[in-house]
């Protein structure tokens, strides 16, 4: 069943100011969205236009290349870090293979940083390739300013609940996990189109980037709609652990990609998510409570007990099974 009802538009870009009297309007419409479909386009953020022509233009260079020149960045040569290129097939959403290739990529981290060191997963150096060196400087500079709009944005969370606008950055994202991906899915013929199955996202927000062909859809309780690209904005969503934080009250809302317009089609997400060694837990006025019958896949987000980082490599080694036993 398909629903009728649209996302929210809310410019973010007072979130960048100290007019507290602005701020206080935009955290409003944040709440609004984050309580009701857990999803909002934002304008005003802080990625330029030039960023995305340059990111934009460099991935497409990147999945012109020859499978064999793409496989040189391949995920299973990036190790612990978990970085690089996966074909086509390669990662699954619920135990079914998406329609999609794409690049993993992360905090640029060198072999002497401690974490690294330490052999924490997920964390380490990105992979380049050779063949498309504008990507390295592209990536960099979406990444530096995704960063800063999810600051922004989670400050305006943050203010939406009561709480001092820089709670999160003292607390979960002071050292926040990052992670970005390129996606690819080539254009499809079938009516489907299936891209990326259902699911929810991880961490606490999602930026999401996506080119002019859309494809994305969100779960409503009347049905799935579409979030059809509008021009100059990033798609917001809030993902598993802003959920938990809240005790549902802020819920992450399950959504997948169907691309059926018979292109080729790019998507950007950005995760910012807490800290690898935080330890996630209600806030103040929030109480836990199982939410599994209301959940897309039947499982108590509250249950769980340990690091975000625990949380997050037991999600993603299914997405990646064959490479999971690399990081565990």
């Amino acid at each position: 069943m398909v629903s009728t009802e649209r996302l929210p538009v809310i410019d973010v870009a007072p979130l960048f100011g100290d007019d507290a009297v602005s701020r206080k309007t935009v955290a409003e419409e944040i709440g609004a969205a984050c309580r009701n479909l857990g999803f909002f386009y934002a304008s005003g953020h802080a990625i330029t236009p030039e960023t995305m022509t340059s990111l934009t233009e460099a991935s497409y260079s990147f999945f012109a290349l020859p499978h064999a020149e793409k496989m040189k960045i391949a995920m299973s040569r990036g190790g612990r870090a978990w970085r690089g290129f996966f074909p086509v097939g390669g990662e699954l959403t619920s135990g079914r293979p998406d329609i999609k290739e794409g690049v993993y990529f992360g905090e640029e981290l060198g072999p002497d940083d401690a974490r690294v060191k330490a052999g924490l997963p997920l964390h380490g150096a990105n992979l380049f390739p050779d063949g498309v060196p504008e990507l390295k400087a592209a990536v960099t500079d979406f990444m530096f300013q995704s960063e800063r709009s999810a600051h922004a944005i989670m400050e305006g969370v943050a203010l939406s609940l009561g709480l001092d606008a820089h709670y999160f950055r003292r607390t979960y994202t002071a050292n926040p996990t990052m992670l970005f991906r390129i996606f690819h899915y080539p254009a499809s013929d079938a009516a489907e189109g299936w891209g990326v199955g259902e699911h929810t996202d991880y961490g606490l927000l999602t930026l999401l980037a996506q080119d002019d062909k859309g494809g994305l859809q969100v779960k409503t309780p009347h049905g799935w709609i579409d979030a059809p690209p509008v021009p100059d904005t990033l798609v917001c969503n809030i993902g598993d652990m802003l959920d938990r934080l809240t005790g549902g009250v802020y819920r992450s809302t399950p959504h997948r990609v169907l691309n059926s317009s018979g292109r080729s089609r790019l998507s950007f997400p950005f995760f910012f998510d807490p800290g690898f060694d935080a330890q996630v837990v209600p806030l103040p006025g929030h109480t836990a409570s199982d939410d599994s019958t209301q959940r897309w896949d039947k499982a108590n987000l509250h249950a769980f007990t340990g690091a975000y980082g625990d949380y997050l490599l037991g999600k993603v080694g299914k997405v990646f099974p064959d490479l999971a036993r690399d990081v565990t």
